[in-house]
């Protein structure tokens, strides 16, 4: 049973929170950290004739990563062009950009990738929706036809990325109409603390041998299903430096949710103008 760590993250075109300066450096040297095996990325530059640091983001950072990489072009200027990235430690099998962009002045695409996990074709979406509220209506359609078309029931479902639907009126499509689960409402409550207190009594057991007794907190609950699925909020990530407006969103079908969180603080306030989230999902 695979332990998938996915990350979301709108990084800001490779600049700062501010957009004073360039953070690709750190930024990219902060997600090798992170050890991801699956990185849903927004606002990646895939061309910067003006920077020549800034050009080609995918693929310095999956470079650095030793991952395979998609680019997804959406939003093209005259020296510059930008949109989604898929990047993966599993081969990616397929990819294909469907544009989705509402009206001229907002360019939007999904980019859809198809990756091998072990014995499982696990298809992922990287989306950035559209400013206006009607508009994020329609390509959340477009979305979920798309899904209907080529994505098989039984195959795992990832959709991840940054929707500005910061009043989350969005959900009841994802949930109901599509079947998924936001990963921070299938959580397991008090993970974190759960982890924490293993620990502890593993060094007590350490040092009293004599010790006896059932472990705690050895298995936290999976969740799979929407039945399982809390009425909780996705976390707050925008802007990094005080996160007040819920933008990003991880979505899953067919995987066990063993932790989510985001990623607040340094050096994570001063990458981009969005937290990254972080969820281990695990395979069946």
């Amino acid at each position: 049973m695979p332990v998938v760590r996915v990350i979301s993250y709108n990084i800001h075109k490779g600049r700062s929170a501010s957009g004073g300066h360039e953070s690709l450096s750190d930024l990219r040297l902060g997600l090798y950290g992170l050890r991801p095996d699956l990185l849903f990325l927004q606002e990646v530059q895939g061309r910067n004739q003006r920077q020549g640091s800034l050009d080609a983001q995918h693929e310095s950072l999956a470079a650095a990563m030793h991952m395979d990489a998609a680019y997804g072009r959406n939003a093209i200027r005259t020296a510059t062009d930008h949109g989604n990235a898929l990047l993966s430690r599993f081969p990616i099998l397929y990819h294909e950009n469907q544009d989705i962009s509402d009206h001229r002045l907002e360019q939007r695409g999904l980019l859809h990738g198809v990756v091998q996990v072990e014995q499982s074709r696990v298809h992922c979406i990287v989306v950035h929706l559209g400013l206006l509220a009607g508009g994020r209506t329609r390509q959340v359609q477009a979305l979920a036809d798309r899904i209907a078309r080529l994505v098989p029931d039984n195959e795992p479902l990832l959709i991840a990325g940054d929707f500005n639907d910061w009043n989350n009126r969005l959900a009841p499509l994802f949930v109901q109409q599509l079947g998924l689960v936001e990963v921070f409402a299938a959580a397991p409550q008090g993970a974190d603390e759960i982890y924490r207190l293993r620990h502890r009594v593993a060094q007590l057991r350490s040092r009293m041998p004599w010790l006896s007794g059932p472990q705690i907190g050895s298995s936290p609950v999976l969740s799979m299903s929407g039945n399982a699925a809390r009425l909780t909020p996705p976390p707050r990530t925008f802007p990094s430096v005080f996160p007040w407006l819920r933008l990003d969103r991880i979505y899953q079908r067919g995987f066990a949710v063993r932790r989510a969180r985001v990623l607040h603080g340094a050096p994570w306030k001063k990458l981009s103008d969005h937290a990254p989230l972080v969820a281990d999902l695990e395979l069946p």
